[in-house]
Parts: structure tokens; sequence; C-alpha cells
């Protein structure tokens, strides 16, 4: 079960902008992430090179602090809102919520909650 200093620490990786950095220092080797209900992508390595490919495509991606994380024993959620600007300068925003389940201090299971018709609606551009 993870204290709230250490989910409080996981977050403020997030914030910062260190997405890869977060899997490799708060996930379990054989960690798995869900988007909605698709199949996990399974293993941290596989989870940070996803990650990575995935910022690659981006200009930037700029993390919001959370509006809400809610510890609950070996359970955490985050409602996260994430502004992805694409290399054209249309930013994009996604709002989701993650439900994790923690095994000690790491994060052992990540599934995003997200209404897909409204995932990555355009929020700005900055193309002229």
């Amino acid at each position: 079960m993870p204290d709230r200093a250490r989910v409080d620490a996981f977050v403020a990786a997030v914030v910062s902008g260190d997405h890869v950095g977060a899997i490799r220092d708060f996930y379990t080797d054989d960690a798995t992430m869900q988007e909605n209900a698709n199949e996990p992508r399974r293993g941290r390595e596989a989870l940070m090179a996803h990650e990575a490919r995935a910022l690659e495509r981006l200009e930037k991606m700029h993390t919001h602090p959370p509006a809400a994380v809610l510890v609950d024993g070996d359970h955490v959620v985050v409602r996260w809102i994430f502004d992805a600007t694409d290399k054209t300068g249309v930013t994009r925003r996604l709002e989701e919520l993650a439900f994790q389940r923690w095994r000690g201090d790491r994060i052992a299971e990540e599934r995003f909650f997200y209404d897909t018709g409204s995932a990555w609606r355009e929020v700005g551009s900055s193309a002229t």
C-alpha cells in the first residue's frame, strides 16, 4: 500500500513532464496499463517504450495538476487533464480517470477511463 507522500511524488513526476521516468520509477516490472476496455499493455519496459513513442509524435505535452487524487488502501484514482500539442501546432485535450492498483510502493495495474467521443478534442492551435 502506498503512502500519500509516494503517490504525491508520482503525481509530481507526471506533472513535471517526465512521463517515461514516472513509469520507470513508480511501476512494477510486470505492470499493466489499459485504455478503457482495450487489451492491456504489459511490462514496464513495454510501457516505457509505448509512452516514449507517443511523446515523440508531439511537439509538447502539458500535464495539468490533477483535479483530484484519491487514495484508498492499495487503490489510487487520479483525475488527469493532458494537453497534447502536435507538430503542426494543434493542441488536443484528454480528460481521464486513472484507476491504479499499487503493490507496495509501485503501480502494478493501471486502467484509464475516458469518453472516447470527446477524448483528444481540439482546444487550440498555433498553426497559421
